[in-house]
């Protein structure tokens, strides 16, 4: 996705330990047109699959999925990072943060994730794939089926791929960073 990576290389900047901030579009800052663009290259690479509901862990996964899900109509849901006062009858997991290198609770209503639902998950960073794993088991612990993940940025060198796959479930990243080494953005060939 050309405007994404020109973005990326124009405004992302890099920090030691492999961290890319692009806190200026995407999770900071929004760019609601790109936002726009990056939901609608996600409808058009999931378009073959049958999905009711989108899915999400706040906070910024939000944004790309609620454009997804206005643009198809659908619900969204995202999984909470501490547990409300008034939820009861929920799903819960454990998520390690790698950028706040902390572990989280993480829940959803029963309500919300069930047995007919064919989620796709969307988010804004595929690193080392905790989030994607911390997902997983939520929705097998609802019995919802992940018809696909999708990633705005994937940080290929921290194997995150790796674990989705592994669980037979279809990966798309749209941005893929090979190297952040000596803090300079390496963007794969598209």
């Amino acid at each position: 996705m050309k405007v994404l990576r020109d973005r990326i290389l124009k405004d992302g900047k890099c920090y030691p330990g492999g961290i890319l901030k692009v806190d200026k579009f995407i999770n900071h800052q929004l760019d609601p047109n790109l936002m726009k663009q990056i939901a609608i290259e996600f409808i058009r690479r999931f378009a073959n699959e049958k999905i009711n509901k989108i899915l999400t862990i706040e906070a910024s996964g939000i944004a790309p999925a609620i454009m997804m899900g206005f643009l198809l109509d659908l619900p969204v849901v995202f999984a909470k990072k501490k547990k409300p006062s008034t939820m009861d009858n929920m799903l819960s997991t454990t998520v390690f943060s790698f950028t706040k290198q902390r572990e989280y609770n993480v829940v959803i209503s029963k309500d919300y994730l069930t047995p007919d639902d064919h989620v796709v998950f969307i988010d804004d960073f595929l690193a080392y794939g905790n989030a994607a794993k911390g997902i997983i088991d939520l929705c097998r612990q609802g019995g919802a089926e992940i018809v696909g993940m999708g990633f705005i940025i994937e940080k290929a060198f921290q194997h995150g791929r790796d674990v989705i796959e592994r669980e037979g479930i279809r990966c798309e990243s749209l941005a893929i960073v090979d190297s952040l080494d000596n803090c300079r953005i390496k963007l794969r060939d598209e």
